[in-house]
């Protein structure tokens, strides 16, 4: 199907790199202006959409290092685009494929090494647990910096146990409201309040003590609630007229990729929220999360 609509609408075709993880990580690279101060691993195969996703990764300066496999065609996900109406059919292929064995090729473990923040999406709890729990318990003994969102309901429903194991390991936590409520109703938290999810989720148990873990609520066209140990904060967000919105789609992603952009940075959760809040006021009124050639933000 895909390769079909390449072919019948290549004239109007836009190739974007793309998958929540990425997403934020292109975003955070485009903010920092450094090439290579990022890198991602997933799993795609040698093939034509392996290849643009590959090149077009690169293009924007995200070290990318794939496990390649032939078992599966690479993950794609087609967006139809019609006036202000979007229709969307995701195809993940490979991408549910990728396996710790990539941790164990030298090259790859040592940009783990090398690393001081790390960032993986919830969607990754589905793929390959052994990966995340590896690279978070890496972080915790090297006391460095694990970010990790919930990404999705579903998640919190159906992929409890390996959530729960990670969650030890989490220094930054991002998710959206319904993500939050979902993940207190199917831990009991007894609350609906996401100021007191907040606080509930910045003081569930946590491995490494000696720093707080911080938990960031986005709300839609509402208030970014912070929570950091007994604390709760809100940060508004960048007003915007609704004709001004072109797409939503990677907007969360795309406040992740802000956020994290100052926080290798060494800045304030204040001036991080701040530029989540850019990031992602400047994709909704793209097509696609895509941004233009150099930032704005200062």
């Amino acid at each position: 199907m895909y390769s079909d609509m390449a072919k019948t609408f290549a004239d109007h075709v836009e190739y974007i790199p793309g998958g929540a993880t990425l997403n934020a990580i292109k975003l955070a690279q485009w903010l920092l202006r450094v090439p290579d101060a990022t890198s991602f691993f997933g799993c795609v195969k040698k093939d034509e959409f392996g290849d643009i996703l590959e090149k077009k990764a690169k293009e924007i300066g995200v070290n990318v290092k794939f496990q390649y496999t032939d078992k599966e065609s690479t993950g794609t996900c087609a967006v139809i685009v019609t006036g202000k109406n979007r229709s969307m059919c995701a195809n993940l292929a490979a991408a549910n494929l990728f396996t710790e064995d990539h941790l164990n090729n030298s090259e790859n473990w040592s940009l783990v090494e090398k690393a001081q923040f790390y960032y993986i999406a919830g969607f990754a709890l589905t793929v390959s647990p052994p990966s995340i729990l590896r690279i978070a318990k890496h972080s915790h003994e090297k006391n460095k910096t694990f970010c990790m969102n919930l990404s999705a309901p579903f998640l919190c429903q159906f992929f409890k146990d390996p959530m729960l194991q990670t969650l030890p390991y989490v220094d930054v936590l991002f998710g959206n409201e319904t993500e939050a409520e979902t993940f207190a109703k199917e831990n009991n938290l007894e609350t609906t309040d996401r100021k007191e999810i907040g606080k509930k989720l910045a003081g569930w148990k946590k491995e490494n003590t000696s720093k707080s873990r911080v938990v960031v609520i986005t709300q839609g066209d509402g208030n970014v609630i912070v929570a950091q140990d007994d604390r709760v904060t809100e940060y508004p967000i960048i007003p915007i007229a609704a004709d001004d919105i072109v797409d939503t789609n990677g907007a969360g992603d795309a406040f992740v990729g802000g956020y994290l952009s100052q926080l290798v940075q060494g800045k304030s959760i204040e001036e991080c929220v701040r530029c989540g809040n850019y990031s992602a006021n400047l994709v909704i009124q793209r097509s696609g999360c895509t941004f233009p050639e150099k930032p704005s933000f200062q």
